[in-house]
């Protein structure tokens, strides 16, 4: 048998403590300490702990040049532990799945360090919201309360004080000055009320066709979009979740850019509705809305050009940004409430439509609809652009979970 050490790998020294009653009756705080090392590697789906011996021994494993076992004599006591594990890499088919999920992140030329924090930051069945009102978070008073007073709201720079600015002029405002005045999160789906087929077509439109195909030699293409992309590569894919639209069965669909159409995909394994609060980590306020647009970068596109590149996963990030801004405005000329979240299980979504995971993986899920006529959940509305509310009322409902 040949081995390996996986190709990323990190170590993290946590610490912990836990209470002991023992400790806190011989007159100590109560609160046993300890500290242990953790291994992380981005082919996998959960840290390992790991002790000190096999650290160190990992260490000295090449992630590169295979090595015979034989050549360890004698082999660790916890070797087959590490195999199992992943972290150690072996030649033999029963151990081919960890063997192939390393590969694939050093051929698809993930940034380490991003690779791990994408795999790692990936949630499968949270429920957000229930997590927050166990924790006393859902309103901006439960918050100080818990949490104490935020940074400030506001911060200031330089010498001199307030004499020292230059104030700017204000503009008259206008259409567009209107509209961004008018962009507040929807947390109020009216949900008897289905989006027409046609203003599904135009908000898809506006964000996310290709209006145009510029060919590069024989085998490379980039799109025009409404939005910027960061090397105008254009990874994020659109999957919708459609669940009240007019001429349109429920399901999921993934979006064709340049044919402007629609293609069905399977339905998920549980009641579409149940996928839809599922997806949104329990946030119901969002799973209620007609279309959910589920945003999920193709990695390899973008690392076809930046190639372990630092920067390459922040510009996916400000990317899916951008439709979310440009789907929020659209919505808001339209008449249409939105919203975008990025508290999402990515796994449970993943598995739904097929994708990787590192290969391909939503980071966000916007969504829209018409907006109901009574305002059920907080919406932050200060300046009164879509409710009329009272404001001192309504401040400390709910603001944590905007």
């Amino acid at each position: 048998m040949q081995i390996r050490r996986c190709a990323t790998l990190f170590f993290e020294l946590r610490n912990d403590a836990v209470f002991d009653l023992a400790h806190l009756l011989a007159g100590g705080d109560g609160l046993r300490r300890r500290a242990r090392w953790l291994a992380l590697a981005p082919h996998l789906d959960a840290e390992v702990e790991v002790g000190t011996a096999e650290r160190e021994w990992l260490s000295e494993l090449s992630p590169t040049r295979w090595r015979s076992i034989d050549q360890t004599q004698p082999p660790p006591a916890w070797l087959d532990g590490l195999i199992e594990q992943g972290l150690v890499i072996s030649d033999q088919p029963e151990h081919a799945a960890h063997r192939n999920n390393d590969e694939r992140v050093q051929q698809q030329r993930w940034w380490p360090l991003a690779a791990l924090w994408h795999r790692f930051a990936r949630w499968k069945g949270e429920d957000s919201v229930a997590t927050m009102e166990a924790q006393g978070l859902t309103t901006a008073e439960g918050m100080v309360e818990r949490l104490g007073a935020p940074p400030a709201e506001v911060v200031s720079r330089g010498e001199g004080g307030a004499e020292a600015r230059i104030a700017l002029p204000r503009a008259t405002p206008g259409t567009f000055d209107q509209l961004l005045a008018r962009r507040v999160t929807c947390r109020n789906f009216d949900t008897q009320r289905p989006l027409s087929s046609e203003l599904l077509a135009q908000m898809l439109e506006r964000s996310v066709m290709a209006s145009a195909r510029i060919e590069v030699g024989h085998d490379t293409a980039f799109l025009k979009k409404p939005v910027p992309s960061g090397g105008s590569l254009h990874p994020t894919e659109t999957y919708l979740l459609v669940q009240r639209v007019e001429d349109m069965a429920s399901g999921l669909y993934h979006y064709r850019p340049l044919d402007h159409a629609l293609h069905p995909l399977p339905s998920p394994a549980q009641p579409l509705a149940d996928f839809a609060r599922k997806a949104v980590s329990g946030q119901h306020w969002f799973a209620d809305a007609p279309v959910l647009l589920i945003l999920a970068p193709r990695f390899l596109r973008s690392f076809w050009k930046y190639r372990n590149h630092a920067k390459a996963y922040r510009a996916m990030i400000l990317d899916v940004g951008h439709i979310a801004q440009t789907l929020y405005l659209s919505a808001t000329d339209l008449g249409l409430g939105a919203f975008v979240t990025s508290a999402i299980n990515e796994v449970d979504i993943e598995h739904a439509l097929g994708l990787d995971g590192l290969q391909d993986g939503p980071l966000a899920i916007c969504g829209f609809g018409w907006r109901a006529e009574e305002m059920r959940n907080t919406e932050l509305d200060p300046g009164g652009a879509v409710w009329s509310i009272d404001l001192d009322r309504e401040a400390s409902r709910e603001i944590g979970q905007q």
